[in-house]
């Protein structure tokens, strides 16, 4: 719980940093005073003053975490992104009690429809149509289909769990892995310690886990040769959860296809063999950043500093220093 309910008399009221500008999102709580910082150009105020610092979206990796060691009395760090991976290597300093809080709720939707655009791009040959169209020929004959498919969702979170919903027309078979096993709405989900058993048997493989020290790397050479001749890797999860050197090794042999939203490294460098590596479909990381983005994140900025402002339960609380 907080406690920011203060007497107006008591001096000045805590400072939020918003990195959409506050004039655009409506309702927000009066108890607060808002400035805005996108990520660019010079502070527009002393960082030791913020007590919610919302992050910069989509600028990089490293222009987020500019201004926390300056914020000494920050409350709370909310990020605009599902991952945290970007802004949690630089919360040691603080003391504890900061909460950082992810953007669970408002990438979903996109992320979900992006895999799913992969996977039909991938398996009924988009690439190769749109290629002939520009080199006017005619690729016809029989191509593969997602019915039938047996799917695997690699960190069934809410990205994975809004995978399976639009995957459910499609007649596929789905099996869920988490961290570790548990039930839910649509049936159970195994532990990543089964995957052994169970890459084997996937047709496509759909990878939506946070990047952590556990799957940084987790689809690597022995998970990539567990899965079947002939198998699509889906990733729209974090780059290095995909060992980049053992993926080229299997699609420059022609045993696995792979649709990537997300790179390592990333944005993938011209030159990079990766963007000519036979059946891989590259998208620029924009799983998340279509027009359902800036509603959402103004609902989750609004509703989270309505909780700071009364002293509720924040939502989405991923990590509390100390």
């Amino acid at each position: 719980m907080n406690d920011i309910t203060q007497d107006p008399a008591a001096g000045p009221r805590p400072q939020v940093w918003l990195s959409l500008p506050p004039e655009e999102i409506e309702g927000l709580p009066d108890a607060f005073d808002y400035v805005h910082w996108d990520g660019t150009g010079e502070f527009p105020a002393d960082p030791a003053e913020a007590a919610f610092y919302v992050v910069p979206y989509m600028k990089g990796a490293t222009a987020g975490a500019l201004p926390l060691p300056h914020m000494t009395s920050v409350r709370v760090i909310q990020t605009l992104s599902a991952g945290v991976d970007h802004i949690a290597p630089h919360l040691h300093h603080f003391a504890p009690g900061v909460r950082l809080c992810n953007a669970r709720g408002v990438h979903e939707a996109s992320t979900a429809e992006l895999a799913l655009a992969l996977i039909l791009a991938s398996l009924r040959g988009i690439p190769r149509f749109v290629r002939g169209q520009d080199e006017e020929k005619w690729y016809g004959g029989f191509y593969p289909a997602l019915a039938d498919r047996r799917v695997l969702i690699v960190g069934y979170g809410a990205i994975g769990a809004a995978v399976e919903d639009r995957l459910a027309p499609f007649e596929v078979e789905v099996t869920r892995v988490a961290r570790s096993a548990r039930g839910s709405a649509r049936g159970p989900v195994h532990a990543l310690a089964d995957l052994p058993a169970l890459l084997p048997r996937a047709d496509v493989v759909v990878l939506t886990t946070p990047l952590t020290e556990q799957t940084r790397g987790l689809a690597g050479a022995e998970f990539l040769a567990a899965m079947r001749d002939g198998a699509l890797l889906v990733n729209v999860a974090r780059g290095p959860v995909v060992d980049t050197g053992a993926l080229l090794a299997e699609t420059g042999a022609g045993r696995l296809t792979a649709a990537l939203d997300v790179t390592d490294p990333e944005p993938l460098p011209a030159g990079h063999p990766l963007w000519h590596a036979p059946g891989v479909l590259i998208s620029p990381h924009v799983g998340g950043s279509t027009s359902a983005f800036l509603p959402r994140a103004q609902r989750l900025i609004r509703a989270q500093l309505a909780r700071f402002a009364s002293g509720e339960d924040l939502a989405n609380v991923v990590h509390v220093t100390g």
